[in-house]
């Protein structure tokens, strides 16, 4: 299979005004989506609240248009929800403009099929050679319309609240929401006001330019104090564009992927197996092993999970990000789906989720991010053998992972063990010999 040139683990992605992200390639690529979908097809474009957005909107909508091709503007719109409606409304396509977690200068582009999974790498393929061809717009009698749809999120948020169950709801809790300020702020509050929740809002009054800043998933902090000065029972916190979750329990403390899935796995979601990423902590496959659930795992990204899930037949994996896949509910990670399996267990138990995420054994785990000037620095001789040799002081009892991020130009370094005050050295000696080959 030929090697992609613009098309990463998550789409196309970079900062907005710089190729790719530019004008140009944008029309372009819009164009080459709908030359390789076909005349006449319908595509669903959806987006988060990066004030990016409507210019990229535009552009794919232009891009579009001019190869036949009829689009559905769906305003901002979780990830998650853009799949969702492709597959309900049996358009060809879906195509959600946003950089995730990213701050707001960064933006991206990812397409999603009418079965509402990820395109294939074929698919990806098509488009890039059809970018290399001249752009030759059909006939005006053939050219695409486009049409806003009014309907979208209520359609979405019927669909969230149905997953928790028949005649189940959150009567009598009371939720911290956070949603960065990004594509869940109009989603959100909706579903758990409406199954009765008692919510706070955090991060839901988006400005194009807040997205991410200071807080959401990546930036659980203050939703951690609010949790604790309302004295609410949890705390729920979405990423820009909805995919991940991140929880906090009634103490202020972090709930991660790994513990939600855990709970999912053994309260909600009896499977045979799960997989997780090499991201995924060592505790998580130690506790599932004692409950007699199998445990794979698979390279970092939900593209990973996905393969690795239907390879096997399974239905649930996720990433310690928060983001996380199920099978038996969605096609793609969903933030808010996933937050509601887990506030079934506690309906379910009558727990709270700090003992739900107290039976998971935790490693201690640190992880740095460090800038990376050029690619490759993961492979240098003088990273790996200061990987060998933190290797060698964990021995069996831990673990250490350099990789690149696909999504931005850092070495993303992770060493995990029984001893924090170890693994905390071994990883900022790792993030110093990063810094001084780069």
């Amino acid at each position: 299979m030929l090697d992609k040139k613009y098309f990463g683990t998550d789409g196309i992605r970079g900062k907005v005004g710089e190729f790719p992200i530019n004008p140009e390639f944008v029309l372009k690529l819009g164009w080459a989506a709908g030359m390789v979908l076909g005349k006449g097809s319908r595509v669903l474009i959806g987006k988060d609240t990066r004030i990016s957005g409507y210019l990229i909107e535009s552009l794919l909508e232009a891009g579009l248009s001019s190869a036949g091709v009829m689009t559905n503007l769906l305003g901002p719109m979780p990830t998650p929800a853009v799949a969702y409606l492709t597959r309900t409304f049996n358009a060809e396509a879906g195509i959600v403009i946003s950089a995730s977690h990213n701050p707001y200068y960064d933006n991206g582009i990812k397409f999603f099929s009418t079965l509402g999974t990820k395109f294939s790498s074929e698919l990806e393929i098509a488009i890039e050679e059809q970018l290399g061809q001249p752009l030759r717009m059909v006939n005006a009698a053939d050219l695409g319309k486009a049409k806003r749809l009014d309907d979208a999120a209520g359609r979405y948020i019927e669909f969230c609240k149905s997953t928790l169950g028949l005649n189940r709801n959150l009567n009598g809790m009371k939720i911290v929401l956070d949603c960065a300020n990004g594509a869940t702020y109009h989603i959100a509050p909706a579903v758990f006001s409406e199954l009765k929740a008692e919510v706070i809002e955090l991060g839901t009054a988006p400005d194009g330019f807040n997205i991410n800043h200071n807080c959401g998933s990546i930036h659980p902090e203050l939703l951690a104090k609010i949790v604790c000065a309302e004295n609410a029972d949890l705390g729920i916190a979405f990423d820009g564009d909805g995919d991940r979750v991140i929880m906090v329990d009634h103490h202020g403390e972090i709930v991660s992927g790994d513990e939600l899935l855990f709970i999912m796995a053994k309260y909600r979601w009896k499977t045979s197996g799960i997989i997780g990423t090499l991201m995924s902590n060592l505790g998580l496959e130690l506790s599932l092993k004692q409950l007699g659930i199998d445990f794979k795992r698979t390279k970092v990204g939900d593209r990973y999970v996905m393969e690795a899930l239907k390879e096997n037949n399974w239905i649930l994996g996720g990433e310690p990000s928060g983001h996380i896949v199920n099978l038996a509910l969605t096609s793609t990670g969903d933030g808010i789906v996933s937050a509601l399996q887990v506030l079934s267990v506690i309906c379910d138990t009558g727990q709270n989720l700090a003992t739900l995420k107290s039976e998971m054994l935790k490693f201690p785990q640190v992880l740095i991010n460090v800038a990376a000037g050029q690619r490759g620095l993961e492979k240098h001789p003088k990273v790996l053998q200061a990987v060998t040799e933190a290797e060698t002081v964990l021995g069996n009892s831990g673990r250490v992972l350099l990789r690149a991020s696909g999504t931005e130009p850092l070495i993303r370094i992770m060493v995990e063990g029984e001893d924090v005050k170890q693994v905390k050295t071994l990883a900022q000696m790792l993030a110093e010999t990063v810094k001084r080959c780069s």
